[in-house]
């Protein structure tokens, strides 16, 4: 993982907020145990370094399902219908993401 990793990961979550329309106001990548990102309704989003690992497919994957959580804060059929929208078949990048080595935090972390 370097700095230009981080930069574009970086870039990526900026060009997909402007294709959405969401105002990030700060955006960090750090260490995350039990989870790939997160985000609260105030712009603040983080992401875990670990994303840096896998290909930009489930970048984009991470990236659109946070981001569309600024307007939809659940996993319901709307959020469902933007996701499909906007990635098409997403739900194969989220069994992609499940198959990661157990190293990595699972999207959404059961209790």
């Amino acid at each position: 993982m370097t700095t230009n990793d981080k930069a574009a990961f970086k870039a990526r979550v900026r060009e997909w907020a402007q294709k959405l329309d969401v105002h990030v106001v700060w955006l960090a990548m750090r260490p995350m145990r039990h989870k790939w990102a997160s985000c609260s309704t105030n712009g603040h989003l983080n992401f875990s370094v670990d994303l840096l690992t896998l290909d930009q497919a489930l970048w984009d994957y991470v990236i659109v399902h946070e981001l569309l959580h600024f307007s939809v804060p659940n996993h319901g059929r709307l959020w469902k219908s933007l996701m499909r929208a906007h990635l098409g078949d997403w739900e194969k990048a989220e069994e992609q993401l499940k198959r990661q080595p157990e190293s990595l935090p699972p999207l959404h972390p059961t209790p």
